[in-house]
């Protein structure tokens, strides 16, 4: 019974998050009949931003009629991460300076919403709103919020800065790589994934060292650290860059120190074997020293 409400919930988030990316239908209907350019505009004028909050009110309204508690809950956030993914497509095929933003948009809701439908294919038994990612730390939060200030600010003092598009397309290009290789990993770790450091070992837990575990220890991690800071390079943001490696560096450091100690204990020499074989995969971070 459980493991069905689990899978209901992974289907709900779909629903809802392609819900939400119906706020595509209304810019495309009228660029069917105009130019292209007018799909920012009418994210940005006033007339467009009331169409958005009509649509998104009416989306919301369906869902409370059809969902209840904590399943509306998912539906929400869902929803929520269909819209941001949708607005961030408009901005990246609209003739505008704002186009790598869109990216950076569509790059972020997918992020948060795959980690939880993933989770929710290969261990139901762990979903959970936090499987969403969006209340990761209040330290995460206020990066995030940092990373849309610099990028305005900048944007309205230097413009010229937000127009090095071959330093957005190498961005892009990190967040595409890093978020590859974190669901790779998220898929073949299967059931043994967890967003949370397990303190006890499970039945079914077993030392994965197959597929992207052969080149890294830590593939999960290794993609989540160039995938932030691929973010901000392509958000061509310089002062979070530095500041986005810095801190991604220092959590992953500690992260990965905390994950082996119970690796360690769980697995004892066949760990230590295979941390002898394998690198973490982030620069200067060997893991826990073993005497």
């Amino acid at each position: 019974m459980a493991g069905s409400k689990l899978v209901l919930e992974g289907r709900v988030s779909i629903k809802s998050f392609l819900l939400g990316l119906s706020v595509l239908v209304i810019p495309l209907i009228r660029t069917t009949f105009g130019h292209l350019d007018w799909v920012f505009d009418y994210l940005t004028e006033t007339s467009g931003k009331i169409v958005i909050c009509v649509h998104i009110a009416v989306i919301n309204g369906l869902l409370l009629l059809i969902y209840r508690g904590p399943v509306y809950k998912v539906a929400l956030r869902g929803c929520f991460l269909g819209v941001t993914f949708g607005c961030g497509l408009m901005i990246s095929f609209s003739e505008t300076t704002w186009t790598h933003f869109g990216w950076y948009m569509c790059s972020l809701s997918f992020f948060h919403y795959t980690e939880y439908l993933v989770t929710a294919v290969i261990n139901p038994h762990s979903l959970s709103l936090d499987s969403f990612l969006l209340n990761h730390s209040m330290e995460y939060t206020l990066a995030a919020v940092s990373s849309w200030v610099e990028f305005t600010v900048e944007k309205l003092t230097v413009p010229e800065l937000k127009q090095l598009k071959w330093l957005s397309v190498v961005g892009l290009i990190m967040v595409l790589c890093g978020e590859g290789l974190r669901k790779a990993a998220m898929l073949t770790a299967g059931s043994n994934f967890n967003h949370i450091v397990q303190n006890e070992k499970a039945q079914s837990h077993v030392l994965v060292t197959t597929g992207v575990y052969a080149y890294f220890r830590h593939p999960s991690y290794v993609g989540w650290f160039y995938w932030s800071i691929g973010t901000q390079v392509m958000l061509c943001n310089p002062v979070c860059i530095v500041g986005y490696t810095v801190a991604s560096w220092r959590f992953f450091r500690e992260r990965i120190e905390e994950e082996e100690l119970s690796l360690i204990h769980f697995f004892a020499e066949d760990y230590v074997e295979y941390k002898k074989r394998v690198p973490t995969g982030l620069p200067f971070i060997s893991g826990i020293r073993v005497n």
